[in-house]
Formats: C-alpha cells, structure tokens, sequence
C-alpha cells in the first residue's frame, strides 16, 4: 500500500506559499502523491497545475472534483491543461458530489447520481483520449472534443460509498477513492465490490490523521471540524456500516504507534494507498506527517 498526503483547504485555510509550502513539506518527507479536495474556495485543478509547476517531485490527485458544475468538454480541459502542465503526474478523482449542495447551490438535479455518473463517464473518458464525442443522452449532451498538446488521458478514480456507486468504480473508471470510510467498511464493503468485475483497480482511502499526546482533545477538535458530516445522508450510511457515531471515531488520532497501526488496518483491508489529511495545529500536522512518510518508506504499514 502506497501512501499519499492532502494538501489545501481540508487542512485549514491556506495562500498559495502554504500551499505549495504542504506540498514541498510532502515530497521532502518522500510521500509520493499529494491530493487535494474541491471546496468553496480554492479550485482542486488550478491548485495542482499551481503546486506541479513548483514542486517537481510528487505525484498529483484531486480527491475530489464533483462533476455536476462542470459540463466534460470543461472538466476534460481543465485535466489535460494540468497534465500538460505538470509533465502528466495528475490522477483525476471525481464524484458526483453531495446531493444536497448539488442542488442547494448550483440548482442542479441530483436524483440517479449512478445512471447520471455513468452517462458522464461514457463522454469523459473519450474526451480524455483526445477523441470527438458527438452525445445526445438522457442526461447530457456532448459535441466536441478537446487536444492539448503532450498531455496524456490520466487515470479516472470515482469516489464512491454506495453498492451500485462502487460497482460502477471497478467496471467503468480506475478504481475508487473514498473519504471518511473506515478500515471495517473498507474492508467488507468497499474493496468486495470495487473489485468485482476482475478489472485492476486503484483503492484510495482517505482520513484525517493527528500525531498527538493529546488523543482526547483532537476527537473533540475533530469533531468540531468534520461533525456535520454525520448529519449529511451519503456519510451517514458509512458511519452506520463501520458501526461508529462520526468523523471523530474513524479519524487515526493518537502518538505513533497508534497511527501506524491504524494505517496497518488500512492497508489490510485491501487499499491500493491511504491518503492521510494531517489534522491538528503545526506540530501536530509535522508528526503526521514525518510518521507517513516514515511509514511508505518502511513499508511496515501492512
């Protein structure tokens, strides 16, 4: 199991210097990918043809984009410029988004995210090749195509919770990235289904990881950070199947050897990489990640 690090606003508010400053941190600590999420502030894509242009040495991925704002033809463009622009070191991690800000913000529907996410997938891909989509389907429509010079089509990662979500991962696009998936979910539901269709797959994991000596504390800081996700319906069926109340109780928090059997669990369950988001004031998001990048070294994670 490979081992990678976010980077951005997951991590608190960040300029560009401390953005880039998190993902020269990462590739001194020879973490070998860094990831980033879309949010309200700054855009996943432009971030990393940002951090790529300044940090030569680290692999790239979003985890993730929603699609839903972003029409293929848009979304392929902005992948391709980032692989242009950054020597093709980008995994694209996209999804179909939480359908409650889907349409609270953007007034876009979010029923049959399976059926809608399939139909974007059929055009992405193509348009990723440098191929011509002429599409006139249920849910879009596509005429056009997208060439940007010396970038090569990146590998598509679906984040994905549900049964039918993760199936769709392992049949149509490289595998799935999730966020808030504990190692028992992982485990029973989330690899099982990934890799049903017999395709090799990427696995990506992702938690909120502090390296403290104050174990207590963190939970609550966590929870005050991440809790609302309890509350939202895509999150709530994952923290019912782990059998755990919220953000707090998947979270790895705890001093190293903690952690690192934490991250051993993980790895067990069948992840491909497990992307940690260092959680914490300064310190402890350094002991994070000295311990993740200690750990992908080693290999003594799993």
């Amino acid at each position: 199991m490979r081992i990678g690090a976010m980077i951005g606003e997951v991590r608190g508010p960040v300029t560009a210097d401390e953005l880039t400053a998190q993902a020269t941190d990462a590739a001194a600590r020879r973490i070998g990918r860094v990831w980033t999420a879309q949010a309200l502030g700054w855009d996943a894509l432009t971030s990393l043809a940002l951090v790529g242009a300044r940090v030569p040495d680290v692999r790239l991925g979003t985890a993730v984009v929603p699609v839903p704002p972003r029409h293929p033809l848009l979304l392929a463009s902005q992948a391709l410029t980032v692989q242009a622009a950054t020597g093709n070191r980008l995994t694209l991690g996209i999804g179909a988004g939480i359908g409650a800000l889907t349409t609270g913000l953007f007034g876009l529907p979010a029923d049959r995210p399976v059926h809608r996410m399939r139909e974007y997938l059929s055009v992405l891909r193509p348009l990723l090749r440098g191929e011509p989509v002429s599409h006139a389907g249920d849910t879009l429509t596509v005429n056009g195509g997208v060439a940007v010079p010396g970038a090569l089509p990146p590998p598509v990662l679906l984040a994905a919770l549900g049964p039918a979500m993760l199936r769709l991962a392992g049949e149509r696009a490289d595998g799935t990235v999730t966020w808030m998936a504990g190692p028992r979910t992982l485990d029973t539901h989330v690899v099982p289904r990934v890799t049903a269709a017999g395709r090799a797959v990427e696995i990506v994991a992702g938690l909120p990881v502090c390296v403290t000596s104050d174990p207590d504390g963190a939970r609550e800081r966590v929870a005050a950070r991440f809790g609302m996700a309890a509350g939202v319906p895509e999150y709530r069926s994952v923290f019912d199947r782990e059998g755990v109340a919220g953000p707090r109780d998947v979270a790895l928090i705890g001093d190293e050897e903690t952690v690192a059997r934490g991250v051993a669990r993980i790895a067990a369950a069948g992840v491909t990489e497990f992307v940690g988001s260092p959680f914490g004031d300064s310190g402890e998001q350094s002991r994070a990640l000295s311990l993740l990048g200690d750990l992908d070294r080693s290999g003594h994670h799993g």
